[in-house]
């Protein structure tokens, strides 16, 4: 059997046009020198995270304002500034608890709680009434 797959002029275009531009997605890597997740320290003492220090994560500016170079970015400093402050249990940057996995019988018993519709109804109350008391 001798098949041929033709398109016409128009679909040929439209699709080498989308790969052209699709191909520009993400096709640099990031560039050297930005900050990741190691930058948040632990201060073993008080147990806390710490917040990297934004001057050092600072990153000159290459381009000019009517002659005058603009100033630096601290790329990633107030992401990672959130990150340390949000951290329940700062400990688990130096030593994270192991992860069990998933109850596999918990999580089957609760699909099944759920096809035969023997699910627990949920609590009336709601975080943006106010309560009553």
């Amino acid at each position: 059997m001798n098949a041929r797959f033709t398109c016409s002029p128009m679909l040929a275009a439209l699709v080498c046009a989308l790969a052209s531009s699709l191909s520009g997605c993400m096709s640099m890597h990031p560039p050297l020198g930005m900050p990741d997740d190691s930058v948040i320290g632990f201060d073993a003492p008080s147990a806390r995270a710490v917040p990297p220090e934004c001057a050092a994560l600072n990153q000159p500016s290459h381009m000019i304002d009517a002659g005058a170079g603009r100033p630096g970015v601290a790329f990633g400093c107030a992401t990672y500034t959130n990150l340390a402050a949000m951290l329940a249990r700062p400990a688990d940057l130096v030593a994270p608890l192991p992860y069990a996995g998933a109850d596999a019988a918990l999580a089957a018993s609760a699909v099944r709680r759920y096809d035969e519709g023997h699910v627990t109804p949920l609590n009336p109350t709601s975080t943006t009434a106010p309560a009553s008391h």
